[in-house]
Formats: structure tokens, C-alpha cells, sequence
């Protein structure tokens, strides 16, 4: 409830401040397909944009930090996310991942956190596709970081656009390494 609720809002607001524009939406599975939704990460709007861009009910991992304010914590379960420690190898939070991408779509940032560049990326997203053979749906990101810049200081209105794609050409015979650098490769493409 709460999460239709705040993706109905998440609409709005995406669509008349930001002028929202989404390429590729035949790209997802059927709805009752789980899937690994990997996306690039430009600003903390990031995971609002790909809850409108998505007709899924996404789940989310996120880093453990934004779970210290205990209201923002309710909130972000609420609708689906659990936290992650980047700092060290979650075994927890891998866990829960496959446990969830058994029957729901999980959304994962392969970069980390937010970052402009892909030099750096986790190879969880290659981890996750050998051990369930989800489908992967990429994102691409455009203009997010403008509309609500890192720094949080200043809202401005302004165009985001995601364009989606479907990840085809990855086996689970390929090691997670390389799995995780084709995936960022057909994020960068888009």
C-alpha cells in the first residue's frame, strides 16, 4: 500500500517538475518474472526515477548508512529496501538478495553508490545472475544529478530521461567479474 502510494506521488512529481521521458519499457519481463534491475547511480533521485520507470514492484538494496535515521529506515522498508555494507563482504545481504530474486525484482547499483564515473563497480550484479539466471534490465540515467544535485542544497526543474535495455549477451559460464563488466558496459552504451 505504501509503496503504490508513494510510486503514484513518485509519478506526479516526476512527470510535471522533472518532465520524466522513459525509452524501452518492452524491455521487462512479464510480471511475474524476477529480475535484477541494474542501473547507474548520478544522484539520490535515482531510485525514484527507476520505481516510475518500472510498471515492477521493485525491491532495493541499499548502503547501511541510510538506515541510522531510524524514520527514513521505516520509511526506505517500507517500500522494499534493505541495507548493505559496502565495506566489507555481506554475506547477509547477498543472501537476502537471492531469497528475493526467487520472486521479485531486485534493483542493484553496480557502481556502488553514486558516482559519475564507471571506473569503479561491485561484482555483486555477476554474483547474483550465476547463482539465479535472472534476466537482466539495464538503466541509464540522464539529467538526474542536475534536477537534484548531490549536494541537496537546491531542487531545480529540468529534464531526466532513462533509457532501458535488456542484458543478452551473458552466460552463467562467464566468471561474476566479467558478468558485472558486461553489464556496466551496456549501461555506459546506452
Amino acid at each position: 500500500m505504501v509503496y503504490r502510494l508513494v510510486k503514484f506521488l513518485s509519478f506526479v512529481v516526476c512527470k510535471f517538475l522533472f518532465r520524466i521521458e522513459i525509452e524501452g519499457r518492452d524491455c521487462f519481463p512479464s510480471e511475474n518474472t524476477p529480475f535484477i534491475f541494474a542501473s547507474n547511480h548520478i544522484s539520490y533521485l535515482d531510485p525514484v526515477v527507476l520505481a516510475v520507470a518500472s510498471p515492477h514492484h521493485l525491491r532495493w538494496v541499499a548502503k547501511k548508512e541510510l538506515f541510522r535515521n531510524k524514520l527514513f529506515a521505516l520509511l526506505i522498508k517500507s517500500l522494499g529496501a534493505f541495507s548493505i555494507d559496502r565495506e566489507v563482504a555481506d554475506i547477509g545481504a547477498l543472501k537476502r538478495s537471492l531469497r528475493i530474486l526467487k520472486k521479485e525484482p531486485l534493483v542493484i547499483f553496480p557502481q556502488g553508490g553514486i558516482a559519475q564515473s564507471y571506473d569503479a563497480y561491485k561484482g555483486g550484479v555477476g554474483f547474483l545472475y550465476k547463482k539465479t539466471g535472472a534476466p537482466i534490465v539495464v538503466a541509464k540515467i540522464y539529467g538526474s544529478d542536475h534536477v537534484l544535485p548531490k549536494e541537496l542544497n537546491r531542487l531545480r526543474l529540468g529534464k531526466v530521461k532513462v533509457i532501458l535495455a535488456r542484458v543478452t549477451e551473458i552466460s552463467k559460464d562467464q566468471d561474476s567479474e566479467e558478468i558485472a563488466t558486461k553489464v556496466v558496459d551496456k549501461i555506459k552504451s546506452l
